[in-house]
């Protein structure tokens, strides 16, 4: 099992950080990766590998050559040799945007797409979280490159999301172990993109940090 430590306690208060008129990178330009359209270019897809653990539904898992889990990081590949990461049946994985985020468009076009790749289409259940902690589901994706509209979910501009969770349906595709048993996830992108969301003290914290600021103004004119 992989695993990243350190991750923020939940009594952090989170925000996002939304400028009108502002596109995640001035540099960015609309690039089109497997037919998708995405106006942030690469800035879109997944940056981090939270978790991945291939033996989640009960098997040993696929072959340590397609256990990669970052290679479900950055733009698609496109290829079905070895670049993507395969989930195991019943298998998962968390991703996490970082220099981005996940929102709803406020229309009915997709918003999140998963690329999948290899030589047999397997469904995929999809849940997006804002902190990593607390999990909604989205319903699932039933292989190749597909995507799904999260305002449909009751989301809209207003949320943003950091992460995205992917577990192989253990009743579709190859079964048991071995080989490249379950989804094959190439890139996970999300269409509809806001800045990231921030991490920042709570209320207490901020006092704590004044009230020292200040102490230490004092010692110093002491001084």
């Amino acid at each position: 099992m992989f695993c990243l430590s350190g991750k923020k306690k939940s009594t952090d208060v989170k925000f996002a950080v939304a400028v009108i008129g502002l596109s995640l990178s001035v540099s960015a330009q609309a690039t089109v990766y497997g037919g998708v359209e995405f106006p942030g270019g690469s800035s879109s897809f997944s940056d981090a590998v939270v978790s991945y653990d291939p033996t989640y539904g009960g098997t040993s898992g696929p072959l340590v050559q397609y256990q990669t889990p970052t290679n479900a990081l950055g733009i698609p590949t496109g290829s079905s040799d070895t670049g993507f990461v395969t989930l195991g049946q019943g298998g998962r994985i968390v991703l996490k945007f970082t220099d981005n985020s996940l929102t709803g468009s406020g229309t009915s076009a997709f918003d999140l797409w998963v690329f999948e790749v290899g030589p047999d289409v397997e469904d995929t259940f999809v849940d997006i979280s804002k902190d990593g902690n607390t999990w909604f589901s989205v319903g699932k994706v039933f292989g190749a490159t597909a995507g799904i509209d999260i305002d449909n979910f009751g989301f809209g501009t207003s949320d943003f999301f950091s992460y995205v969770r992917l577990t192989d349906d253990a009743m579709e595709g190859q079964r048991g172990s071995g080989g490249s048993v379950g989804a094959d996830i190439d890139a996970v992108g999300a269409i509809s993109s806001a800045p990231p969301v921030h991490d920042v003290p709570e209320p207490v914290s901020l006092a704590l940090v004044g009230l020292s600021l200040v102490g230490l103004g004092i010692t110093r004119r002491r001084t």
